[in-house]
């Protein structure tokens, strides 16, 4: 049976003896005043009775644990919060009708981020945050990695994780990966995870815990560390177990050793799933996509106040950095919305990259603030090696910069561009050539690329609707209520002052010829350094009934197993003939290893 909250305390349960009687009437008076609350003043009390019983619940379990040894390290704790698919709009303060009361509070009081960007589908965004690298740097420029895919996050480049694993950090990942699985070395404790509890795909359902890629190829899909978590098989919503677990984290880690938390929530991608008690507070919504969407944001802005919570309890809040983050825009068709934002997730309009992001630590110098400087997901990489006092080595190129002191003490950022992508395999702008690009840039080719005030979008930068909030009917979007445009035949190429212009309504790709030059001569400086995509075919083996009905790694080095049985094979021959002529024993040398494949 699914806890009540996002996130119960986490299992096993505390002794018995340490709940006295008073604390028990205690906890149901708080609780019946919540309720009492609830009804009387409606999203102003709403939560904090039940952040009193949680925060209870924490310290009873808690109970008479020690107080930490030693002294307190100097390094701060990092706790990374992705969410998935929410769109800018979705969080209260931008104002949604969602409520998000946990998300508005730690934003006040921390830094919102109010010029950041991320990439517009799953697997990029999160390659460059634990890389630091542009996809173009990856081979990761096309698309996402898919399931059946002998593909991954490539095995030389060194991750955050390993970098902060150098300078004493415990790293935990829970949550969703989706940044390859085929072989063991692409698993997370591969990439620098102490642990991890989640799941490898980009999505599944929410109790189950169950994939189908295509008809046929259906499989489970949730992992502790390296083996299937079977034993979580148990129909508890994703969003809860992975608060759970990161409550047991912190419960059983000294907050005198630094520790790393990589929190990458399911929620709220599709599909659309959530407790049944989230979906109280929005019956007045119509769309029961967007009713949906709305309970589980509920759900998740729930399990982040108890995550907060478990920081406070067990002694690491005062020394924490806690960075928040969606990976890419809302996709109206599933409930999220973008608006005033253009575009939606999978595009390269704002609404599929600008995204909802926020810091809140004690450590920041200058709290409740906006940041209107330039910050993309990249920075994070060198931003938390930084904060952690690791090292980065100087051959390794990155494309992310240390930002810390523009977010804590409000100074100019070192960004000044951002290449938001080149993908030289989508070229669907039919009407795109090397012509239109003034003989610099073949603008059939899907690009993006900001440069201070100025963003060009060259090829099919997909789907450019605005979508209203009153557009979400009980049918869905209705694309009738929204501000459709229709692409102009032979367009391929726009302009567009960001700064000016955030809603990307005015295209001044022909007013300024010069500067639309420039930018297309920034995209083909950054395609010089781009490496090969990787984006292989479908592999079979890949089918979980092959792998007893899982999703896991599936890659065999057979060409190993050749090479080994061919080696045994003329061994055999050399010692018969030995034997036949009579000849002194050989003398053995030690064998090379066979070559393996590259991930």
């Amino acid at each position: 049976m699914a806890p009540r909250g996002c996130a119960g305390p986490p299992r096993p349960q505390p002794p018995q003896a340490w709940v006295w009687p008073g604390k028990m009437l205690a906890m149901g008076a708080l609780a019946g005043l919540w309720v009492l609350s609830l009804l009387t003043y409606g999203y102003l009390s709403w939560g904090q009775g039940l952040e009193e019983e949680e925060e209870g619940a924490l310290r009873a379990q808690a109970g008479d644990r020690p107080e930490p040894s030693g002294a307190a390290t100097s390094q701060p704790h990092l706790i990374f919060i992705l969410a998935d698919d929410q769109g800018f709009r979705d969080v209260g303060y931008h104002g949604s009708e969602i409520k998000t009361p946990t998300l508005d509070k730690l934003a006040a009081e921390g830094v919102k981020l109010e010029n950041y960007y991320v990439q517009p589908i799953c697997t990029p965004s999160r390659s460059q945050f634990i890389t630091g690298k542009y996809q173009i740097h990856t081979g990761l420029q096309h698309s996402i990695i898919r399931p059946t895919q002998p593909n991954c996050l490539p095995l030389d480049n060194a991750t955050l994780p390993q970098k902060l694993k150098e300078v004493g950090y415990s790293t935990h990942m829970v949550g969703k990966w989706h940044l390859g699985f085929y072989r063991k070395e692409c698993m997370p404790t591969k990439r620098g995870f102490d642990t991890f509890f989640g799941s490898l795909l980009g999505s599944g359902d929410y109790y189950t815990h169950y994939k189908c890629d295509s008809p046929g190829m259906c499989g489970y899909d949730l992992y502790e560390n390296d083996n299937v978590a079977w034993d979580y098989d148990n129909g508890i919503y994703s969003t809860q177990m992975y608060t759970q677990r990161v409550q047991q984290i912190l419960a059983s880690h000294s907050p005198t050793k630094p520790i790393f938390l990589y929190i990458a929530y399911q929620a709220v991608h599709s599909p659309l799933q959530a407790p049944g008690r989230y979906f109280e507070h929005y019956r007045s919504i119509v769309n029961i996509n967007r009713r949906r969407y709305a309970a589980m944001l509920s759900c998740l802005d729930e399990a982040i106040n108890n995550v907060t919570l478990a920081l406070k309890t067990y002694g690491f809040y005062n020394n924490s950095i806690i960075i928040y983050s969606s990976d890419n825009g809302g996709q109206p068709m599933a409930g999220g919305s973008n608006w005033p934002l253009r575009g939606s997730k999978g595009t390269y309009w704002e609404g599929g990259i600008r995204a909802i992001g926020f810091v809140h630590s004690p450590l920041l110098k200058n709290k409740g603030t906006v940041c209107k400087e330039l910050v993309h997901i990249t920075d994070w990489y060198p931003t938390l090696i930084s904060l952690a006092e690791g090292q980065i080595d100087e051959n390794i190129q990155l494309d992310g910069y240390d930002i810390w002191e523009t977010i804590s003490e409000g100074l100019r950022s070192p960004r000044v561009d951002i290449l938001h992508n080149i993908d030289p395999i989508y070229t669907k702008a039919k009407n795109g050539s090397l012509a239109a690009g003034y003989g610099i840039w073949n603008t059939a080719i899907q690009s993006a690329i900001r440069v201070q005030h100025w963003k060009l979008l060259t090829g099919n930068p997909g789907y450019g609707d605005w979508v209203p909030p009153q557009s979400f009917s009980n049918l869905g979007p209705n694309r009738w209520h929204n501000e459709r445009i229709t692409l102009s035949t032979g367009k391929s190429i726009w302009l567009f002052n960001i700064t000016a212009d955030p809603y990307e309504r005015v295209d001044l790709s022909s007013r300024y010829p010069g500067i639309v030059k420039k930018l297309l001569k920034r995209l083909s400086q950054f395609n010089k350094t781009a490496v090969p995509v990787r984006y292989p075919p479908k592999d079979p083996r890949s089918n979980p009934r092959l792998n007893g009905g899982v999703w896991g790694p599936w890659y065999k080095e057979e060409n190993k197993k050749k090479k080994v049985s061919k080696n045994k094979a003329e061994k055999k021959k050399k010692k018969s003939k030995t034997k036949k002529k009579q000849q002194p024993k050989a003398r053995s040398f030690p064998h090379c290893r066979a070559g393996v494949t590259r991930g």
